[in-house]
């Protein structure tokens, strides 16, 4: 079997590239290398087929396709700050970008069609967990964009044909998270933070919940629904709970200090699994115990992260006040 991964030398593509080989899968990966790293694909490259490019400009994409039967769409901009700053690049890379993988894959025989979205399309839910049929109301150009990316998909699987389904996935974190000049995921920052000796910035008081994801078990769900008979669907990818902040740094063995909360983001975070579940027979395995003691013995991978302080992020963070602090 053939499969494209696109953004498979990024954090959770890369993860899927190697349980895609596992299965004794051909695979080949495209990246522009803006956030992947080749550090992520170095142990298997000579394994895949690697293309660097970027997928919203990228003239002969349909090349590349030919005979794939499996479409993994996971290459997207992410980050909260950034896509308020530039949404230009923001619309190219999720929107557009997707609007030409999907252009790619519409002639072709595939099995499945599958998309990484963002449960951040459910901006600040009203309930939790939050299923499926929540009420979508993006906060920021980033959610907006994964959530036009998502409408894409839905559709052209709708009109060409084409075997879909997305995957709203929760907080994932884990080995390879990007590492990137960007201010953005907890874990990341957190990170490069503990190898500084630096105490952890807490937003607000940390008691602020998050469904935290192991990334094997988002791979895992990607990979299960690829392989089932279920099509033109939507799954949230969740861990079945949630963990404060508070109890993050607890487990990082860390000391803190708190940082203003910031608008547009919810106090909880919680992904009603029970369709994927019953669907696709799929639950998460790596409590969060596991999955920080696993990031732990690989943490120097962010050996060389931005180490970000209080002032720094108040700089960073100045336009998420500025745009979003408006709409409260």
């Amino acid at each position: 079997m053939k499969a494209i991964v696109t953004g498979g030398a990024g954090f959770i593509g890369s993860h899927l590239v190697d349980q895609l080989l596992k299965n004794n899968f051909k695979v080949t990966v495209i990246d522009n290398l803006s956030t992947g790293r080749l550090e992520n694909i170095s142990h298997i490259i000579d394994k895949i087929r690697f293309i660097e490019c970027d997928i919203s400009n990228y003239e002969n994409l349909s090349e590349e396709f030919e005979n794939a039967d499996y479409v993994f769409h996971i290459a997207a901009l992410a980050d909260i700050v950034p896509s308020i700053q530039n949404p230009v690049s923001y619309y190219e890379a999720n929107a557009h970008g997707t609007f030409r993988i999907l252009e790619a894959s519409k002639n072709l025989n595939l099995k499945k069609f599958i998309y990484v979205a963002s449960s951040s399309c459910y901006g600040i839910p009203s309930n939790y967990p939050t299923n499926e049929t929540s009420e979508i109301s993006p906060q920021y150009p980033y959610a907006l964009t994964k959530r036009m990316g998502e409408e894409l998909v839905m559709h052209w699987g709708q009109v060409y044909k084409i075997p879909v389904i997305s995957f709203r996935l929760f907080n994932v974190y884990g080995t390879r998270s990007r590492t990137s000049g960007t201010y953005g995921a907890v874990f990341g920052v957190f990170l490069a933070q503990k190898l500084a000796g630096h105490p952890l910035t807490v937003v607000g008081d940390g008691n602020q919940t998050r469904d935290f994801t192991y990334v094997s078990d988002v791979t895992n769900a990607l990979f299960t629904g690829a392989m089932s008979a279920f099509s033109n669907e939507i799954y949230n990818v969740g861990s079945g709970q949630t963990v404060s902040v508070n109890r993050l740094v607890e487990l990082l063995e860390c000391e803190k200090i708190y940082i203003p909360k910031r608008p547009g983001e919810p106090d909880c975070t919680f992904a009603d699994i029970s369709k994927i579940k019953k669907d696709l027979n799929w639950t998460p395995k790596v409590t969060i115990e596991n999955g920080v003691h696993e990031i732990l013995k690989n943490i120097d991978y962010w050996q060389n992260a931005p180490v970000w302080t209080q002032k720094s992020i108040e700089i960073a963070t100045k336009d998420w006040f500025k745009f979003l602090g408006s709409q409260n």
